[in-house]
Order: C-alpha cells, then structure tokens, then sequence
C-alpha cells in the first residue's frame, strides 16, 4: 500500500496527545486521586507509566509504522492471517466505545454552550442534568459531534487531522493553565494542592490506590486502544517510537495533572469557609464522572467571582479534549474501511452514519451507556492482551531489534523491555481482570451472572463471547475484505 500522507514530526506529537488526552484526564483523574490518597496515589500512577503505558505505546507505534495498515491488517501481517481476529477485536472494542464516547463529546458541547448561553451557574445544576438527560437533546448533541468529527477526518490527515489537533492540542493546555492559575487564587485552594502532593504513604500499602493507578494508566493514555497504531500508519519513515511514545505519555500525564489542579483545589475552597472536614470535602469528589463533572463542577464555580467565565473554560477545555479523542476513534473505523479498498470519503460517510445509529442507545438510555462503559471499557485490557501476545508470539527480542529499532535511531530499548513484556504485563492484566471481576461480584453476589444487570460479570462475559465467537468464525471473510495483500513501506 503506498502511503501518499504522512504526518509532520510535530504532526504526529499532537494527534496523539489528541488520542491519549480526553474526558478520562478531565474528569476521571481528579476523582480517583481524590478518592485514593492524593499524592500516594500520584507516586503510584507514574509507576505505572513506565511500567504499562509506555511499552505498549511503543509497540502500537512500531507496528503501525512497520506494516503501514489498520488494526485488522497489522495483526494478519505480523502474526498470520488466522490471527485477524485479534486484530477485529482491538477494532471492535474501540469502535464500541466511540459509539457512546460521542454521546459523552455531545454533553461536554452542550454544556459549553448552556454555561455561554443559558447561564448555567445560576440554575440548579443537578435539576439541569437530569432534564437534559431525560430529554432528545443528547440526540442532537450526539448528532453534533459525530458530524464535527467526520468532518475533520473527512479531510485526511494533514488537512483535517494534523491541523485540527494544532490547535485543540496548544488550545486545550493554555486554557487548563489559566483556569489552574484561578483555582490557585481561591481562598483554602491550598489545602487541595497539599492534598494533591502530599503522599501518605501508609496508602502504598492498599491493594485499590494500585488496582486504580493501573487502571487509570491503561484507559487515559490510550495504549491497547489500537488509535496510536493507526496513527502510526501515517508516520514518518524516520519515525522513533520509543521518543514518540514518551512524549505522549508524559504529555497526557501532564494534562490529567493540571486538570486535577483545577477540581480539587477548587473543591477545597468551596468548603473552606464552612470547616468542612476533609473526609467530607473528598466525599464529593468521590461522586461518579457524570456526577463531578456535570453537576458539582457548576456547583463549585457557581460560589467564585467570574464563575460563569472560568466555567465555561473548563468546558471548553473539555470539549477539546474531547474532540481530539473522537478523531482519532473515527479514524481508526475509517482506515480499516480503508484497508478494504473504500475512499476516505466513503468510508468516512459509512463510519459517521453507523456511530451515530449505533450510539443513540447510549444517547437515550443512561443504563444501557453504563453498561457499555463497563463492558468495552474493561475489553480494553482483552485488547491489551493481544497486543502482548503479538510481541510474544514474534519473540521480544525480535520484535525490539526488527520491528522497534531503527539503526539511525540515537534512542533505543534494551533488555528491560523484554522482561516487561515476559512477565509485567501480563502478570498486570491478569490482576486487573481478576481484581475488576471480584469487584463486580462483591457489588452484587446475588445477580453477579445476571446476563441483564448493568455491571455483572455475566453481562461481560456474554457480551465478550458473542464478539469472540462472530470474529473467529468469520476471519476469513474479514481478512479477505480488510487486508491489504501487498504494500510499500
């Protein structure tokens, strides 16, 4: 396949802090290391950096620069087509979560646009959300966004890819500085920060604060995702991915650092005039995503001098955080239409007309999104698995000296990656599942095999099983329609 686009080196440095920056930096981080010892927690998330994200980031980088094809067409190339498979599920589960990912994008524009427009610091926040939840709007917003997304891919990847994530990439960072820098002003914001930095490190010693910094490193860098392998297609030949790969990751655990300054903070001095203590203060910040984001977040801006300006910041940096992962979700759909012989056009009709079809359940219906949230969410780590045993199955040290290495690189990977991948990741995978299972089970011992409960685990595995059993029994099919035969490096 001869590649006619490529990105620039800074290019491909801001789509994929695009890929890896999104709402789980913005809302998910604050509210984990508020709920699992601030600055403990902190020490433990970077751990988890070096030891998770950063080698399967190298790796989805080094594979898609080297076989120059989406995720289905990576995995026949590299470990024989009856391994496709593997491929249609990383595919999958990502594609699962774009359909109600882009019902997420829609709210943060709504709620843009309502802060602006329908001044929503002086309304009552949960009252709002409900209504708005309840009601056709998150259709439209759903609409709103596939259309805004499809539209950027629409141009390829200089034109609408690269130039997009210009300027949402620089954007998102100034506006975090400049609402961190207020939230630093407010009285008793400090107490939050020293909350933040603060390790107590008695907390190293609780299972959850690791479980949770492992989690948190998987799902908010994006590594296992497959979105930075199809970004890798359009690299360039001189590409280093194991500088590529550390860059994104200490860029995306920067931006989920200066969004917890602005939360917490900003939670602290909300209740610094009232002598709340710090128990109760953290237990608002222990509220689901939804329930930070969507209705506290307004609450707490609502009680500072320019509120309605500083919140719609928030949102706006929201937005683009956003947007800069639902680009590069949809792209991945549309390269492996690409793969099968339809033109970017085409495919990006096609792709934008099923995530919309596809994601209205999840616009319409807060359980059926918290169920898919949960299902695919945790399929990721599946999707991770593969990835591993991509490396595995080709041999580690082969795969670092042929596949990563270049001779012109200055920047290489020694041996440690070799045992990251024998025995680290593996062994996190299996710890995270197991913990995520057992989590599911103590939750509710009664229904945890109920196939129609939210977040059992029999909900998990059934819908697990239906996807393996689909894409092992029609490979062939798939392979033959979506991988490139023959292509030019």
């Amino acid at each position: 396949m001869s590649q006619k686009e490529s990105f620039s080196r800074w290019g491909i440095v801001f789509a994929g802090l695009g890929m890896a920056v999104g709402t789980g930096n913005m809302w998910r981080f604050p509210r984990i290391v508020a709920q699992y010892g601030g600055g403990a927690f902190m020490l433990v998330w970077i751990l988890f950096l070096f030891i998770w994200a950063f080698p399967l980031l190298t790796i989805e980088l080094a594979v898609g620069k080297k076989t120059r094809q989406g995720v289905i067409g990576s995995f026949a190339d590299l470990m024989g087509r009856k391994f496709a498979w593997m491929g249609t599920w990383v595919a999958f589960v990502t594609a699962a979560i774009t359909f109600y990912y882009a019902v997420v994008t829609g709210w943060c524009l709504k709620y843009f646009l309502a802060t602006c427009f329908q001044g929503l610091v002086n309304k009552n926040p949960e009252r709002f959300w409900v209504g708005f939840t309840s009601s056709w709007e998150p259709v439209v917003f759903h609409f709103a966004a596939i259309f805004i997304g499809c539209g950027i891919i629409y141009f390829g990847v200089v034109k609408g890819i690269e130039r997009a994530n210009r300027i949402l990439i620089p954007s998102l960072f100034i506006l975090l500085l400049v609402a961190a820098a207020r939230a630093l002003t407010l009285p008793g914001a400090f107490q939050g920060l020293n909350f933040l930095f603060t390790p107590n490190f008695s907390q190293l010693g609780n299972l959850e604060v690791w479980l949770n910094a492992a989690s948190q490193a998987a799902w908010s860098t994006g590594a296992g995702w497959g979105l930075l392998l199809t970004y890798a297609v359009y690299s360039r030949k001189n590409e280093n991915p194991v500088v590529t790969a550390a860059t994104l990751g200490f860029g995306n655990n920067l931006a989920s650092l200066l969004a917890a300054i602005v939360v917490i903070p900003t939670v602290f001095s909300f209740f610094y005039g009232q002598n709340m203590a710090q128990e109760k203060v953290l237990d608002i910040m222990r509220q689901g995503n939804e329930g930070l984001t969507f209705k506290w977040i307004p609450n707490l801006f609502s009680q500072i001098p320019s509120g309605s300006f500083f919140l719609a910041l928030f949102f706006l940096a929201l937005c683009f955080a956003a947007f800069s992962s639902l680009i590069a979700q949809l792209e991945l759909i549309t390269r492996i239409f690409m793969d099968g012989k339809f033109s970017r056009k085409k495919a990006v009709l096609i792709v934008g007309g099923a995530c919309f079809v596809l994601g209205l359940p999840s616009a319409l219906s807060m359980g059926f999104f918290n169920n898919q949230d949960h299902v695919w969410g945790l399929g990721l780590l599946v999707s991770g698995s593969f990835f591993i045993f991509m490396v595995l199955k080709i041999g580690p040290k082969r795969f670092r000296e042929e596949i990563i290495t270049d001779p012109a690189h200055k920047i290489k990977l020694g041996k440690a990656f070799d045992f990251l991948v024998k025995f680290l990741l593996p062994v996190q995978i299996i710890v995270m599942l197991v913990w995520w299972f057992w989590d599911s089970y103590q939750g509710d011992p009664e229904n945890w095999l109920d196939i129609f409960s939210r977040g059992s685990v029999g909900t998990v595995l059934l819908q697990w099983a239906v996807a393996l059993a689909v894409f092992i029994l029609f490979n062939k099919l798939i392979t033959k329609r979506f991988v490139v035969s023959n292509y030019d490096d």
